[in-house]
């Protein structure tokens, strides 16, 4: 298109943009500014536009709009076995996989009355646990680095390194787990990786301090986020905010302790929760669950050990297994919140439907309405408080 050509358009067409900018656009003020956020900008994280009317430095309104990551998760649940499709867990969430794995095999397991061995059900609590910390110190790093902050990355990076190279004994792999079967867990936890777990407990409760004295007592940080994208208890739970968004507005809800599943009943644990219903209260409520989560491994490791020389799965459903007709609906809490699966089976051996619940989804929907009358520069504090996987609403 010429140079002319294209300054005709823009004569003819002065709001211009997709059908997303065009629709947003209808609704704006005289004198105000369409900015598209994303879906390249590094707060989003790669794939999130956010579309924003703004009025100088101020934000009016926002609109996320979605689908630039979308493969089909859903879809292929249906075209593939029950056990084929367990690996598209780790990509649904890459910060928590193992907690999407988790998710799904508990509810086949539901459907088909599978019951899991004891030394399984620890081995999945300790795993998922780690893989918590992980997905943690990963938002740890990435959100400060959001706000200008390059050093504390680096410490992060550091500690989850150590994580890794434990959950890889276990699973094989370092980021897409997906080491839980059907009726149990892949592969054991050997001698060495108990021990590197021993090790790792009160390495990591010696860090936790350094990094409250290096950033969260930071009078820097708390200008960031202090009473910065304030969210009441009714916006959590009008637009199904689970996890430490709602935990972070005082709402006491944590899947592991109100609809508890596996083992966690066993285990001595506190829920964190603020109420300053800030982002400031989100993040206090991620560096506590640290903390508390070593105390669960603690105690999963001393259980693990009692547990020694039991076996690791039940009868293990051959590769073509048809699950009884039926439905089935499972879940747990992943680092952002209530991870749900439900699955419909016909009695075939692929799903009839495989529905998934992702937190992020629901935490993310309420940035349009928290995003009003702040700052442009508060936006990215307060997407990043949110902690959100792209992946797992683009699902």
């Amino acid at each position: 298109m010429s140079s002319e050509t294209v300054f005709q358009a823009r004569v003819e067409d002065p709001i211009g943009g997709d059908f997303y900018a065009r629709r947003f656009q209808q609704g704006c003020e005289e004198n105000t500014l369409v900015l598209n956020m994303g879906p390249q900008h590094p707060s989003t994280h790669g794939v999130l536009r956010v579309i924003l009317e703004v009025d100088g430095e101020y934000i009016l309104r926002a609109e996320p709009v979605l689908g630039y990551l979308h493969r089909m998760h859903e879809k292929m649940g249906e075209v593939k076995s029950w056990y084929q499709f367990i690996p598209n867990m780790g990509r649904v969430d890459y910060g928590h996989p193992l907690a999407w794995n988790w998710a799904y095999v508990g509810a086949v397991e539901k459907l088909a009355g599978i019951e899991v061995p004891e030394r399984a059900e620890y081995i999945r609590v300790i795993t998922c646990e780690l893989n918590r910390l992980a997905s943690h110190l990963l938002w740890w790093g990435a959100y400060l680095l959001d706000l200008g902050a390059f050093t504390p990355i680096l410490y992060a990076f550091d500690d989850r390194e150590a994580i890794l190279d434990i959950l890889q004994r276990p699973t094989g792999s370092r980021l897409t787990y997906s080491s839980f079967r059907i009726g149990g867990v892949q592969m054991d936890l050997d001698d060495k990786a108990v021990q590197m777990i021993k090790d790792f407990i009160p390495y990591f409760r010696k860090r936790l301090p350094m990094y409250k004295d290096l950033v969260t007592d930071n009078i820097i940080l708390r200008k960031r986020v202090e009473g910065i994208g304030e969210m009441s208890p009714d916006v959590v739970n009008r637009f199904g905010c689970t996890g430490p968004v709602a935990r972070g507005s005082g709402i006491n809800y944590d899947v592991r302790r109100n609809e508890p599943y596996s083992i966690y009943d066993r285990f001595d644990f506190e829920i964190p929760t603020e109420d300053t219903c800030c982002a400031a209260g989100r993040y206090l409520v991620r560096m506590e669950e640290m903390a508390q989560t070593l105390r669960i491994l603690e105690q999963a490791v001393e259980g693990l050990e009692q547990a020694k020389g039991e076996r690791i799965m039940e009868k293990a459903p051959k590769p073509n297994w048809k699950a009884p007709a039926g439905e089935a609906w499972f879940a747990v809490e992943s680092g952002r919140g209530k991870v749900g699966v439900h699955v419909v089976s016909d009695g075939s051996k692929t799903p009839y439907r495989v529905k998934l619940r992702s937190p992020s989804y629901s935490n993310l929907s309420s940035f349009g309405e928290v995003a009003e009358g702040v700052l442009i520069a508060d936006a990215v504090a307060i997407l990043g408080s949110l902690d959100l996987i792209i992946p797992e609403i683009d699902r």
